[in-house]
């Protein structure tokens, strides 16, 4: 009980800063739905403690409904991946928790992203005052999440059409780097693009075999270590990866 009402009083002090944050206003619409869902359902489910505050709180100033089509928006707010176009899927918001958290993004830190999607991940790591480089290969869904993005007022993501497993040498190295499609190995550019001492969390494996979301943590001399966290289910990475 304690705990609810420490929930419930935090997402009222997020929805007062949003407010005066946000300009756009589907900042606040839908913001009870969002908040049942991060602060009561997905901070604690099956297992898959969320437990950094940074983290649910940038998830609950999303607006996720902005970033769904219209014939999916009703579901937006069930914690469950949604299609979004040409084979691709948001998703689900308790794997975008876990895999921010697991990503600890820190304010001012350069992140890439792999696989822009429908930009809601991006939009997650730019409230938590990252500067986020995004790559999409569909070029119709980056193009969607641009425009998306700068309609919501995220000036510190930048979107490039293109394919991921280059990774964006021009604005190298990163902090962090974070996959949302899977491969079948971790890809060497992105290794090679990320800072000592900084970390990639990617999902791997066929898509036709059990995929496992891994955390890699590059040392100081380069050597990478591996953190085998759970089974995941993504779409596969395209272009060179395949």
């Amino acid at each position: 009980m304690r705990l609810k009402l420490i929930l419930l009083l935090c997402g009222l002090v997020v929805a007062a800063v949003l407010s005066a944050q946000h300009d756009h206003p589907a900042f606040s619409e839908r913001q009870e739905e969002r908040r049942k869902l991060v602060y009561e359902e997905i901070a604690d489910y099956q297992g898959i403690r969320i437990s950094d505050p940074g983290v649910l709180d940038a998830m609950y100033a999303v607006p996720r409904h902005v970033f769904v089509p219209d014939n999916v928006a009703r579901y937006t707010y069930a914690n469950r991946p949604l299609p979004i176009g040409y084979d691709q899927t948001i998703s689900q918001p308790v794997i975008v928790a876990s895999m921010t958290q697991l990503l600890e993004p820190e304010n001012g830190q350069k992140i890439l992203e792999i696989g822009t999607g429908s930009g809601y991940q991006a939009a997650v790591l730019a409230e938590m005052e990252a500067e986020v480089f995004t790559i999409e290969i569909v070029p119709e869904l980056g193009n969607r999440a641009k425009n998306t993005l700068l309609q919501l007022g995220y000036t510190n993501v930048h979107v490039k059409v293109g394919d991921g497993y280059a990774g964006w040498p021009e604005h190298a190295p990163f902090d962090r780097i974070i996959v949302t499609c899977a491969p079948e190995d971790v890809p060497e550019p992105l290794v090679e693009q990320l800072k000592p001492g900084g970390k990639i969390v990617i999902p791997i494996g066929a898509e036709s075999e059990v995929q496992f979301l891994v955390v890699l943590r590059k040392t100081e001399k380069g050597r990478l270590i591996r953190d085998l966290k759970y089974p995941v289910r993504f779409v596969p990475m395209t272009g060179k990866a395949q």
